[in-house]
């Protein structure tokens, strides 16, 4: 469905990966991968946990990596938390080995950096778990965009807020906007060359739980990215607004449904035009992103192929405006 067809490949059952981490999220690429039938193994250090993980989806559980290193899968997903991804990942891709790694890539710039350098070197194939950019309303979004169903694209923006999870260790933009950030690099097709941003912070010292930040693309296009964990309720919505028309997709609300609004303005001379005709419904194939994600790892392992989607160097440019973020709001408070 969502997968590339530069990745389609045959014999994609045999192949064969280890997941490290079984924690939440963990297990949700277990369970996932073991749907897919690609489930080879499992790295957990807590022992209880890896039996219980062992006994529900009958693999074969490593208490280390260097257990599952020896016995050597075709590839390796790693849902551990973030402060460990760059010490795991450095070591496999030295080893020359193809990983997904979840989001954020890294906790620095520096690191996602050296990261996508190595697996440049060793030929390895690294992939982020930037996983909206299979969610395949994002997906349909992005294909009216290059059929230019709405024109020149002037701004997006990307608002997701909720009542909580509450962080006590991380701002609300790195916890929250990680998504955002690689949607709207996704769908304009390049990083943002100037940040802005504000933040507050209300109920801990050095942590924010408000932030706004607005972006500057290439061709002026323009966008910002609104999230908070101190909402009355819960919004996810991404809204384009082009030179022909607009799309919008909110995917809070029970139809979660893609939007055409058929409404512009056209100048003449002194004259103002108003273009507006009934909002369309773009239909789109559902399926689990994380399926989608995970089809689309297997199938480039399969292949000789490059990652495209979610490869390395997006993880990297998404820290990189995570870090430079972080940076302008510690100097700039609404």
């Amino acid at each position: 469905m969502l997968s590339s067809e530069k990745c389609a490949g045959t014999g994609l059952d045999k192949i064969q990966v280890c997941v490290i981490g079984g924690g939440r999220w963990g297990e949700n690429h277990i369970k996932t991968l073991s749907g897919l039938g690609n489930l080879a193994g499992v790295v957990e250090s807590n022992q209880e946990r890896l039996k219980e993980l062992e006994d529900k989806y009958f693999v074969q559980g490593y208490p280390t990596i260097d257990k599952a290193l020896k016995v050597g899968f075709d590839g390796y997903t790693v849902a551990t938390p973030a402060p460990t991804h760059y010490e795991i990942g450095k070591r496999l891709l030295e080893l020359g080995q193809n990983v997904l790694i979840e989001k954020p890539l890294t906790l620095s710039s520096e690191q996602a950096k050296d990261l996508v350098e190595i697996a440049n070197t060793t030929k390895s194939k690294l992939m982020v778990g930037h996983l909206l950019l299979f969610h395949p309303a994002i997906r349909k979004v992005k294909e009216l965009l290059d059929e230019d169903k709405i024109g020149k694209i002037h701004y997006i923006y990307s608002t997701r807020l909720n009542f909580g999870t509450l962080r006590t260790a991380e701002s609300v933009f790195w916890s929250f906007a990680p998504h955002d950030v690689s949607v709207l690099n996704f769908l304009v097709g390049n990083p943002p060359i100037k940040i802005e941003a504000k933040g507050s912070k209300y109920l801990q010292e050095d942590v924010f739980d408000v932030t706004m930040a607005q972006f500057t693309y290439p061709d002026n296009v323009k966008g910002h990215i609104f999230v908070s964990w101190l909402h009355p309720f819960k919004e996810q919505r991404l809204v384009v607004i082009g030179s022909k028309g607009m799309l919008s997709y909110e995917d809070t609300v029970g139809e979660k449904e893609i939007k055409y609004y058929e409404k512009h303005f056209e100048i003449a001379g002194q004259q103002v035009l108003k273009h507006e005709n009934p909002t369309e419904v773009v239909p789109y194939e559902e399926a689990p992103p994380l399926s989608e994600e995970m089809k689309y790892f297997i199938e480039c392992i399969g292949t000789d192929a490059n990652i495209e989607t979610a490869d390395g160097n997006s993880g990297y440019q998404v820290v990189k405006v995570l870090e430079e973020v972080d940076k302008i709001l510690w100097n700039s408070e609404i």
